[in-house]
């Protein structure tokens, strides 16, 4: 199993030590938008690189955590646990949400 936390570590250590951006978020915004039109495109025109592009949308997301502060495998446990105890429901083909059973 990938520790997400030791990986974003990782990733931000490598960005230092290659000498990439580590300041400007919102520089790393645009480039973690840019890496996801890339994977768009490949998924798109179906080309064999969408797994390493997708890999590279979620490098920057890490890589961009870790400047902003913050743990994303919190984060993401956190959602995927408040996503869960959603409902929806079907209008005219798209789900909306109905409700979040941690509200009152």
């Amino acid at each position: 199993m990938v520790d997400l936390k030791k990986l974003q570590k990782e990733i931000f250590k490598n960005k230092v030590e290659k000498g990439f951006n580590t300041k400007d978020v919102n520089f790393e915004f645009g480039l973690t938008y840019g890496e996801l039109a890339e994977a768009f495109d490949a998924y798109r025109k179906k080309l064999p690189g969408l797994g390493e592009e997708l890999a590279d949308v979620a490098i920057y997301l890490m890589g961009l955590s870790e400047m902003l502060g913050i743990d994303l495998e919190d984060e993401i446990v956190k959602k995927v646990e408040k996503n869960r105890q959603r409902s929806y429901k079907k209008v005219k083909g798209a789900n909306i949400k109905e409700t979040d059973k941690n509200k009152k």
